[in-house]
C-alpha cells in the first residue's frame, strides 16, 4: 500500500482532473496565455494535452503549479 502524503496537495489527483479544473476555470485561451504551449493554443483538447503533458515534465510542472495557485 502506498504511503500517505498528507503534505502533498496533489496527492490522489490525476493529471486529467487537474487539467479539467484549469480549463473550466480559465478556458483554453487564457490557459494558453498563462502557459504558452501549442497543445493549449492550436486545436486544444483534453486528450491531446494529456498526451503532451505526460511526456513533457517541465510543462506538467507548470500546469501543476498553476493548479495550486488557482486553489489559493
Amino acid at each position: 500500500m502506498p504511503e500517505s502524503q498528507p503534505n502533498n496537495p496533489l496527492h490522489g489527483l490525476t493529471l486529467a482532473t487537474i487539467l479539467e479544473h484549469l480549463v473550466e476555470r480559465y478556458g483554453w485561451d487564457e490557459l494558453a496565455e498563462r502557459i504558452p504551449i501549442n497543445c493549449f493554443k492550436n486545436n486544444p483538447s483534453i486528450k491531446s494535452s494529456l498526451t503532451f503533458l505526460r511526456k513533457t515534465d517541465w510543462a506538467r510542472q507548470r500546469v501543476e503549479g498553476l493548479y495550486l495557485k488557482s486553489l489559493r
